[in-house]
């Protein structure tokens, strides 16, 4: 059977088994954005924020989360491959390395290369939420959080529940998912495993990608809290295109190890949070898969981290503060055996007035040992001007230093920049929310400049890649998104939700003309996005997604994605779905050519007690 007539035979398989509850049934006003030190209501935030709940993350046409992130508005994610084996997020025009990301508040960032940083080991049935905040977050996570952050959110079950899925698809894709959630009296845990592969729809574009995430938490009682996190991943890869056109035979291997231990204490208006954690990388790329003699690097990096956040409820608002110490090193056969060190402290305070406006302001300060002191102030203030509009505008400085590959580096095509400097940029955004009776919208205007951005140039083709700090960069844009979700209705055939969303951004370059750009000069110029989602009987629900994508240097593309489940919330499952179903042919990242019209169809199976 062809997947592409799987839609057919699940249409006959809608009969009605033992159901649950569907947890993402809440609306956007209900939800918490929990910062590492703040929580803040999502109507009452003064940000460019996207969340993505557990329902979009089953029923989008997308087998891993950085497939689901090319829907999310802003965000530029480029593909080398499909299934999330590499990607690159950028925001707001951002490079990969501008853009952080964490596991529930934990930073991923790689002192190797942000090319890492979507390595993310935990297995998409294991994430109950993303939350993506555009525009500076170093004043919320630190440095790295230059363009905006993204954070992966799971939770602890309160009961017993098993969740499990196997699919297949063209190019002898296969894979599958288990989760569990085990709790034991006061200790909750979850265990989510997954393992998907692929031949590859291209030559040397097989792939294997393994993740296994563990997290318990033990309530002590009301006031005291520890939880535990171990996830493990570990991909390997034919990387044909991923770096360069002139060796198609690269070849890639990555093993990413996150560990963490916390401790929270919250009594009446004070919270204090404690966390460790460590993350190991190992990385070994070959140009030639078969011939590591030919050229071969081996890099292994591990960063050690201490974090302690808190907050305090006063008369005057809430005031929030907190300490970070953390270590890299790196051990690599290119790079060298280097270390250095970071200390950072967050100051900052959020007060109501006039029961319709809040402001926020702050200031992360950071050392590095290697560039000294530097400090990243900023602020937020929100009014709401009736029940359902709010406005809002926003002022931070963000901070990047530069990456080992960034200033060591030395290979065939690339070469590092050892006197590069930190970058910084100073934010400015401004919009409107509305938020009334199902329909969600919002209006943004955003404004990035750059005294010393660090981008990889070179003047012509017979030139190597190199980092340089660009003088003066100005990145700004508009951002537009409606998305309306339908009531309940008594039709067999009902809409659930329909979205749209249009993006524009503009670069500058003040200086430096005549270099040829690799990565942040190549950013998204237009971005269309809609989204259909309806439903037949709550039995059988299909989801249509679709995005023109113009780039400031590539042709532009359009892509439309669909998807059908039938009893997805039921014991017994099936879903099919088709990626590129326009079968266009494009370009995301390097000289990988993606695949046209692909399809994938599986089976699910879940169980609560």
């Amino acid at each position: 059977m062809k997947f592409t007539h799987l839609f057919t035979f699940l249409l006959v398989a809608s009969y009605p088994i033992y159901a649950q509850e569907d947890s993402t049934s809440i609306t956007l006003d209900q939800v918490i954005i929990k910062e590492n030190r703040m929580e803040i209501p999502f109507s009452r935030a003064s940000r460019n924020i996207n969340i993505i709940h557990r329902k979009a993350l089953e029923t989008t046409p997308a087998r891993s989360l950085q497939e689901i992130l090319t829907f999310t508005p802003g965000l530029d994610v480029r593909q080398r491959g499909i299934a999330g084996v590499q990607a690159d997020i950028g925001i707001r025009g951002g490079s990969f390395e501008q853009t952080l990301m964490l596991v529930n508040g934990i930073k991923l960032s790689d002192p190797q290369t942000g090319h890492h940083m979507v390595n993310i080991p935990v297995p998409l049935a294991g994430i109950q939420r993303v939350d993506i905040l555009k525009g500076p977050a170093s004043r919320i996570y630190g440095q790295n959080a230059y363009a905006g952050a993204i954070n992966i959110i799971t939770e602890l079950p309160e009961s017993f529940e098993v969740q499990a899925n196997l699919y297949g698809g063209d190019f002898a894709m296969r894979g599958g998912s288990f989760r569990m959630g085990l709790p034991i009296g006061k200790y909750r845990q979850s265990l989510a495993v997954s393992h998907d592969a692929s031949d590859g729809h291209w030559y040397n574009s097989d792939y294997r990608v393994g993740n296994v995430f563990y997290e318990g938490g033990l309530a002590v009682n009301q006031y005291h809290e520890f939880k535990t996190m171990i996830a493990y991943a570990d991909r390997d890869f034919g990387a044909n295109g991923f770096y360069t056109s002139s060796f198609p035979d690269q070849w890639e291997s990555i093993q990413t190890t996150l560990a963490s231990l916390s401790h929270t204490f919250e009594k009446g208006g004070s919270y204090i949070s404690t966390r460790a954690y460590w993350r190991k990388n190992q990385d070994e790329f070959r140009l030639v898969r078969n011939d590591p003699e030919v050229f071969q690097n081996i890099h292994q990096t591990n960063v050690l981290a201490l974090e302690i956040n808190a907050r305090q409820e006063t008369g005057f608002g809430t005031l929030g503060m907190g300490l970070e110490s953390r270590r890299e090193s790196i051990d690599s056969n290119n790079l060298g055996l280097r270390d250095r060190d970071l200390m950072g402290a967050f100051l900052e305070h959020r007060l109501e007035f006039s029961d319709k406006g809040d402001i926020r302001a702050g200031i992360y300060s950071n050392y590095y040992s290697e560039y000294g002191w530097r400090h990243f102030p900023g602020a937020e203030l929100g009014y709401q001007l009736n029940s359902w509009i709010r406005g809002y505008a926003n002022f931070g400085v963000s901070f990047r230093i530069p990456t080992y590959t960034d200033l060591y580096y030395v290979g065939p095509t690339n070469i590092g920049n050892d006197a590069l400097e930190p970058e910084k940029a100073q934010n400015y955004e401004g919009g409107f929310k509305i938020s009334k009776e199902g329909l969600n919208a919002e209006l943004v205007y955003f404004n990035r400049h750059t005294n010393n951005l660090i981008e990889w140039t070179r003047p012509d083709a017979d030139t190597p890649w190199q980092p340089q700090n660009f003088n003066e960069v100005s990145f700004q844009g508009v951002e537009a998104g409606i998305q309306y979700q339908f009531g309940e209705s008594s039709n067999a055939i009902r809409l659930d939700e329909v979205s749209l969303s249009y993006n524009y951004i503009a670069a500058d370059l003040i200086e430096m003309e005549g270099q040829e750009t690799q990565y942040s000069l190549n950013a998204l110029k237009h971005q269309f996005i809609t989204g259909l989602r309806a439903e037949y009987r709550k039995n059988i629900e299909l989801t249509l997604k679709s995005r023109y994508i113009e780039r400031m240097k590539l042709a532009p593309y359009f892509l439309l994605d669909i998807r059908m489940d039938v009893n997805r919330l039921k014991k017994i499952g099936f879903f099919a779905e088709i990626s590129n179903l326009s079968n266009t042919d494009y370009i995301e990242a390097g000289t990988v050519q993606m695949p046209g019209r692909w399809a994938r169809g599986g089976v699910s199976y879940n169980f609560n007690k």
